[in-house]
Order: structure tokens, then C-alpha cells, then sequence
């Protein structure tokens, strides 16, 4: 069996409603004033007055920064890190939002705690004195980064990713409430239900999987893969919706105790230079990924109950189901920029745990499937 070094999860509170606990968990953690990191269309959407009247109800000071946007990038982070420095006093951080909120905040708790700039904390464990606490509250079942101690960070030039990372940047609890991902639109949860669905897959199966990740990718797998559709309808019910957002959950915990492969590696190119949601490009990169690997490592993917063909073939109806673009030129990448991406695709760190070698050509192959 592989080996691995399990750092136990935080505090998970799951549930319809659960939001109603929010204050009690801030009380659990202490701290003085707390941070509330989100985005404009939560706030719109009026899930952060609620937080923010449920915090301030329990004689909590808050302070609001919902600047974050869609993959935040280094200026963003630096914004609320101003945002909070100017009322100073903080002690408790919490992330409301999707994957881009909940990255931001973890942003935010490095340079409010530890000073510097974003890329001195690229990698692992770079955080040299104590980082406040925090929650994670997501309002997407998708990234699962409510259960990761990563904050994906963007350069604002390049729009290359950053990983940067620490186990004190977990967040020490996290609310799951599927009431609250009800008022994300279609195209909003097709796009991280497939992501969610990648992170299972790629996880299950990279050269870093163990017991423990392997247990949280294939329960994802089996909550995602049934929950998936039904969550799509207009009318779709609470469990459908807690089915994605446990799933998605359990597909973030995953990845903390393992990591991902190529498809990702595809994804991150498409996105820094053609601005495609991550979730979009994911979906359509990963069924190309996993016959690939199929041709030499099919047992990775027994737990499936599906060879990796019929595997593939899912997630392609998946993404047929849910109106997702299923090839690059619907997406209008064009066809002589595919070395270039592919150059990108193989600097990219996911690519390296990849349970079958994938070389620059090889990620040519990949693009020009999916063309």
C-alpha cells in the first residue's frame, strides 16, 4: 500500500441551515474583529448580508472586502490585505464564496500575518510566524479549496497560477450549507461540478494517491457522478445539491492528501491565455487525460467500476447534459497556438503526477484530440 502523512481535517459542519452556526463557530475560534472575503455576486445575491447579520448579531465587528473576482490574482490579495491593515485588529478570517473567494482570503491571512509578497510563499510551508484562523464557507460545489491549505493566486501579467501553500492557511473550520449554492447559475455549477469531478478523478489516480486520498476521491466520485445531472434542473432538490457540495468537499480533501495530473496541467494554459473558466477547461481536457493514461494505467481506475474508456465516456455526457463545450475550437483557441500551449502544459507542476509520463508532445497530442 502506498505510504502516507495525514495532517487530520478541519472542523466540517454539513448540512441544510448550517449557516445558521457561523457565529458559534467565530466564537469557537476567537479572535477580534473578523474579515469577511467574497465577491460582488454574492453579495448581490445577498448570502454575504446574511453572514455579515449573523456574525454582527453575536456582537462581532466585521469588516467586508467583496473585491475578489474570478481567479484572483496578486491584486487582489493585496487590496484586502489593505482593506483590513487600514481598520487593523483583525483576528478571524472568513472565506464566503467559491474557490476564488476562499483562495483570496488565504492570500490575504499570508501578508496580513506574515508580510512579503504572494510568490515568497509559493510551494509549501513558507510561512515563517503564526497565521490567524479562518473558515471556509463555499457557496459552489466545486474547488473544494475549503478543505486544502493551497491558495491558487494568479499573476496579474501573466495570469500564471501560484500554489502557495501551508497547513496553517487551512482553514480551521468549514460550513457546508447546500442551501447556499442554490442561487448559482446553470452555467456557474456546470462548470465546478466537472471540476469537482476532475479533482476525484486525477486525484484517485496520481503517482501521490494513498488509503486516504483514495477514500475521499471515490466517495466523491460516487457523490458527484449522482448528484451531478439532477443538480443541474432548474428545480433541482436539497440533495441533489448536498450530494455535489459533500462531493465536491471530499474531492478537495482528496487533493490534500494526494495531488492531480495533466489534466490540470491542460487547463491552466487555457485559462492564463485565453481567460477560459478552469472548470470549462478541465472538463474538456479530462476525458482526453484519462484515455491516455488508460493505454498503461488502466488499474488505477478500477475503483471506478468503469474501465477508463467507458470512464471518459461519462464525463462526456456529462458535459453534453450540462451544455459544456466539449472541444477547443468551440472555445476559439486556435489551432497554430497548440505547441505554445502545450509548451505551457508541460511547466506546469500538476502535470508531474501524472500516474503515466506525459512529455511536451504528449500534451500536443492531448490539445489536438480535443480540437
Amino acid at each position: 500500500m502506498e505510504p502516507f502523512d495525514l495532517h487530520p481535517a478541519p472542523r466540517v459542519i454539513f448540512g441544510a441551515g448550517a449557516l445558521a452556526k457561523l457565529a458559534d463557530l467565530a466564537d469557537d475560534l476567537g479572535g477580534g474583529r473578523i474579515l469577511l472575503v467574497t465577491d460582488p455576486g454574492i453579495a448581490n445575491a445577498g448570502i454575504a448580508d446574511r453572514a455579515l447579520c449573523l456574525l454582527r448579531g453575536a456582537a462581532r465587528d466585521v469588516l467586508v472586502f467583496d473585491n475578489v473576482e474570478e481567479n484572483p490574482t496578486t491584486d487582489h490579495v493585496d487590496a484586502g490585505v489593505e482593506a483590513a491593515s487600514a481598520h487593523g485588529g483583525i483576528g478571524l478570517i472568513v472565506g464566503l464564496g467559491g474557490g476564488s473567494a476562499m483562495d483570496c482570503a488565504k492570500g490575504i491571512n499570508f501578508i496580513l500575518t506574515n508580510g512579503g509578497r504572494m510568490e515568497d510563499y509559493r510551494g509549501m510551508g513558507r510561512a515563517q510566524r503564526p497565521m490567524l484562523p479562518s473558515i471556509g464557507v463555499p457557496t459552489t460545489a466545486g474547488t473544494g479549496s475549503e478543505a486544502q491549505s493551497y491558495a491558487l493566486i494568479s499573476r496579474p501579467d501573466t495570469h500564471e497560477k501560484m500554489a502557495c501553500g501551508d497547513l496553517q492557511a487551512r482553514f480551521r473550520g468549514v460550513i457546508l450549507d447546500p442551501e447556499l449554492t442554490a442561487s448559482a447559475p446553470a452555467h456557474v455549477a456546470a462548470a465546478t461540478g466537472i471540476d469537482a469531478i476532475a479533482h476525484a478523478v486525477e486525484s484517485c489516480v496520481c503517482t501521490r494517491r494513498n488509503a486516504v486520498s483514495r477514500m475521499y476521491a471515490l466517495e466523491a466520485w460516487r457523490l458527484l457522478a449522482s448528484g451531478f445531472e439532477s443538480a443541474l434542473e432548474p428545480a433541482a432538490g436539497e440533495e441533489a445539491r448536498a450530494a455535489m457540495l459533500l462531493g465536491a468537499h471530499f474531492a478537495g480533501a482528496a487533493i490534500e492528501n494526494a495531488m492531480l495530473g495533466a489534466a490540470h496541467a491542460c487547463a491552466n494554459p487555457l485559462t492564463a491565455r485565453y481567460g477560459i473558466p478552469h472548470g470549462v477547461a478541465v472538463g474538456v481536457m479530462l476525458p482526453a487525460v484519462i484515455r491516455f493514461n488508460g493505454e498503461t494505467e488502466e488499474a488505477r481506475y478500477e475503483g471506478f467500476g468503469l474501465a477508463p474508456g467507458a470512464l471518459a465516456e461519462q464525463i462526456e455526457r456529462f458535459a453534453r447534459t450540462a451544455s459544456l463545450p466539449m472541444r477547443l475550437r468551440e472555445l476559439q483557441v486556435e489551432p497554430e497556438r497548440l505547441p505554445e500551449l502545450a509548451s505551457d502544459a508541460a511547466r506546469q507542476w500538476t502535470g508531474t503526477f501524472n500516474p503515466r509520463p506525459v512529455r511536451e508532445t504528449d500534451f500536443l497530442a492531448l490539445y489536438e484530440e480535443k480540437y
